[in-house]
């Protein structure tokens, strides 16, 4: 992953595309600008600053030129994040100069967006494909997410370890998924942008001699299908 972070010190002059937002003496104008690996913007992607001095957050989401602004306190190091399926990434660092007069920060990031990913925290009863209240938390990050990438289109895959008979797991894996994909529809995200499908034990990642395999095993992950 490419990664670029710009200090452009501009005193006394304001960045061409600042229209409501302006540098002051105690706070840097931040330019943001995301791109994909074939330099085209990406719209929707929400980067944030964490302050490293006080842990506060200042964040935006990119509009679809895959720019947005946000001021930054002075004297500070931040941590810039963005935000994949339902985690987190750390991208890199900033510093926030303590200088005199008004200036900006271009921060470009250059994002790959994530074309498979595990849900680690969707949990299900042993055998059976309700969904444990636990895993709420992580699907309704999905949901949110889903709802900012109005375009994207996802398979949801189910995968079982090899306990039991092949024809048995493979239907066990398509009931997870499905109960997946209709937690999804019922938060709100389109059933055409939700494909559920089950592998059963056919995709092992791990080796199924040992319990701490087999539990990698048994998983549910998201693909990307269309952007």
């Amino acid at each position: 992953m490419k990664k670029i972070i710009l200090l452009v010190v501009l005193a006394n002059t304001f960045c061409a595309y600042s229209q409501t937002l302006e540098p002051t003496e105690t706070q840097a104008l931040a330019n943001v600008i995301a791109s994909n690996n074939l330099k085209a913007p990406l719209e929707n992607e929400t980067v944030s600053f964490v302050s490293i001095k006080n842990k506060k957050v200042f964040s935006g989401i990119t509009k679809a030129n895959g720019k947005f602004q946000v001021l930054l306190p002075k004297a500070d190091k931040y941590t810039v994040i963005y935000k994949a399926f339902t985690e987190d990434k750390e991208y890199s660092t900033v510093e926030i100069p303590n200088e005199a007069g008004l200036f900006n920060v271009t921060v470009k990031l250059t994002i790959t967006p994530s074309q498979h990913y595990t849900l680690d925290n969707v949990f299900f009863d042993t055998g059976k494909s309700n969904l444990k209240p636990e895993s709420f938390v992580e699907l309704n990050a999905l949901c949110k997410y889903m709802e900012m990438k109005k375009t994207k289109v996802i398979e949801i895959s189910g995968h079982t370890d090899n306990v039991g008979n092949s024809e048995a797991n493979q239907k066990l894996s398509e009931d997870r998924a499905n109960a997946v994909k209709n937690y999804l529809v019922k938060k709100g995200v389109t059933a055409e942008r939700v494909v559920a499908k089950g592998y059963g034990d056919t995709q092992p990642i791990a080796d199924n001699n040992s319990a701490e395999g087999k539990q990698k095993n048994r998983r549910t992950e998201v693909k990307t299908l269309k952007q």
